[in-house]
């Protein structure tokens, strides 16, 4: 799958990795990753934007020393393009190794409203 440029999902996705990148600058890894966990959402339908995401939490998992997390991810980076080229993507799903790497879950209202948007 390829990045729709303009959508509204792919700025929101954007928006959000920036917002990442602000929190972990101010020292705030909790908020920094709360971030991600939204890029996660609204990036995982497009290969290039789901790597991105897998990989700034890979890289905050290792700022934080958290080894699980460093796995998690990247088992996950490992198998984004499985996904992708099977069409069996989680959908909703967060992205942290807290969660099944396999288990959709329910997406907040606010970006259900970007992901029905994709294809408009």
């Amino acid at each position: 799958m390829t990045t729709t440029t303009g959508s509204r999902r792919i700025e929101a996705f954007e928006a959000s990795m920036a917002e990442a990148a602000r929190h972990r600058s101010a020292g705030d890894a909790k908020s920094a990753f709360a971030a991600l966990e939204r890029a996660h959402v609204l990036g995982q339908l497009d290969f290039v934007p789901h790597v991105r995401v897998h990989w700034q939490m890979l890289l905050a998992g290792w700022a934080a020393g958290d080894r699980r997390e460093v796995a998690g991810q990247l088992m996950r980076i490992a198998l984004v393009p499985v996904g992708h080229l099977v069409g069996r993507l989680p959908v909703g799903n967060t992205g942290g190794s807290s969660v099944s790497a396999f288990k959709p879950m329910a997406i907040p209202p606010d970006l259900e409203r970007l992901i029905e948007d994709r294809d408009r």
